[in-house]
């Protein structure tokens, strides 16, 4: 099977990733206009719950199977087979695990009647679209991986506005946005099905669950990190601010998938690079993937800090004006993720998940506490502190913990960290009357850090040196030449 390159991989997923996240983010917009702030406050709790347990059905076996299915002579089929029965047995523990929390934890009737309308279909999708996308990423085919995503946010759209065009009550809305997954879900075991031949009378392979522990801890905190907000807040603050604070968080969570593309199409290589011993091969990778994550940070990042306001009037309406500090605050996240995710990528993939376990379960713990205490003293600005506090804990974690840590620090700290984090303390401080002033300069010395940088320079030249259209003519002369 001929695998893309790890430039047309990162196209094919930015396209994607853009397009369905444009998607999914008019969907929210909607349903937050449509919905009151009461009952947007129950569905992110709902949603929250419903995407932990997304996680259960996984619980890092998708890691191992780009680990397995990346080493020489790998079965892919059997893996398959087996990937997809571990993840059919693991559905239904994470449902009766699921009944068993609800019950004893939540006891407000509308809450817990939208939690059940929305996790049986979006748990069941989640685990489905899974196999699909863990599948597209091992074979580094990451055009089919972005067609899953974009019929999931299409199919989102779609069924959200029939449902609010026929005025349906907001427990049936939140079905409508869980069946959409369960339908791409459909679809991406479609897709594999006819490039997989499954065997499920054979056994499991037994190379799935070696050091899936450390995985399990880790794709779990990681699943954690981004829905202790309104987990936490539920208790701590009303409902109705625990929707203003998911309206300012959202932005910032959905674009957090535009760097993830960047680690979507480096992860499968950092693995392989790994795994055949091109040690420096993978740290220059990890470095490139370090300085490009943290570049698409800042440049998703830098509207909606320089013009908070304006997006939630825009996005959401007046009814939210109050999101609009949060969002100014919460967007600094995008940048501090590019730089986290990266380096913790960089752990993973050469044999050292332990140390970012490590990390992320302090900031999950201290997360909580931030959270809790945070928000009780300061409501929603001390939520916005806590996730900024979490965010900046993995960045300087993930870094201390790297081998490598002074040759990462001196080939991207001075550009992508100081440099920048000078420049945007500038012009928010010389342009504060002038958003829309300070937002263009802002990007101008963006994409001068890039002109800077010259293996950055170098990646994209050639890059599109290769891809540069060839004149039919030319290309005879140079033939016959």
């Amino acid at each position: 099977m001929k695998k893309n390159s790890i430039w047309k991989n990162i196209v094919h997923l930015f396209i994607s990733t853009v397009v369905s996240r444009l998607l999914n983010a008019a969907a929210l917009i909607v349903l937050a206009q449509y919905l009151s702030a009461a009952s947007y406050g129950r569905f992110s709790v709902a949603l929250a719950f419903a995407m932990i347990l997304g996680y259960f059905t996984d619980v890092g076996l998708s890691n191992t199977v780009l680990r397995e299915g990346s080493k020489k002579q790998a079965d892919v089929d059997h893996l398959l087979s087996s990937y997809v029965k571990m993840r059919i047995l693991l559905l239904l523990a994470t449902f009766a695990g699921a009944y068993i929390v609800i019950s004893l934890f939540y006891h407000e009737a509308s809450l817990v009647k939208m939690m059940y309308y929305l996790i049986v279909p979006m748990v069941t999708g989640l685990a489905m679209q899974s196999i699909g996308i863990t599948y597209f990423q091992l074979t580094e085919q990451m055009h089919h991986l972005g067609a899953i995503r974009i019929y999931s946010a299409l199919l989102l759209v779609v069924l959200l506005t029939v449902g609010m065009l026929m005025h349906t009550s907001p427990f049936f809305i939140s079905f409508l946005f869980g069946f959409s997954y369960f339908l791409a879900g459909v679809y991406g075991l479609w897709m594999v099905g006819k490039r997989v031949s499954f065997n499920f009378k054979k056994r499991i392979q037994r190379g799935l669950l070696k050091n899936i522990g450390s995985f399990i801890v880790s794709g779990l905190l990681i699943m954690l990190l981004p829905q202790l907000g309104p987990i936490v807040l539920e208790n701590t603050i009303p409902l109705a601010a625990v929707g203003v604070f998911a309206v300012a968080y959202r932005i910032p969570s959905a674009l957090y998938q535009v760097p993830g593309i960047v680690a979507g199409a480096f992860y499968p290589v950092l693995f392989r690079h790994y795994n055949h011993q091109k040690t420096d091969k993978h740290l220059q990778l990890n470095i490139l993937q370090v300085k490009l994550m943290s570049l698409v940070g800042m440049i998703t990042t830098l509207p909606f800090y320089h013009l908070s306001d304006l997006a939630v009037s825009l996005l959401f309406g007046e009814k939210w004006a109050a999101a609009g500090d949060a969002l100014k605050w919460l967007s600094l996240m995008l940048i501090f993720q590019g730089l986290s995710v990266a380096l913790a990528d960089g752990l993973t993939t050469k044999g050292l998940q332990g140390r970012r376990t490590g990390v992320q379960l302090i900031a999950v713990v201290s997360g909580i506490a931030f959270y809790y205490f945070l928000s009780s003293a300061y409501s929603v600005m001390g939520a916005v502190y806590a996730a900024l506090l979490i965010e900046g804990i993995l960045f300087l974690g993930c870094w201390l913990c790297n081998p490598e840590r002074v040759i990462i620090m001196r080939k991207t700290f001075p550009i992508f960290v100081c440099l920048f984090g000078s420049t945007l303390a500038i012009t928010t401080l010389l342009f504060s009357q002038h958003p829309f002033i300070a937002l263009c300069v802002n990007i101008l010395l963006v994409l001068l850090l890039t002109l800077l940088d010259k293996e950055i320079r170098n990646q994209a030249l050639g890059y599109l040196q290769k891809n540069k259209p060839v004149n039919v003519e030319n290309r005879k002369e140079a033939q016959n030449g």
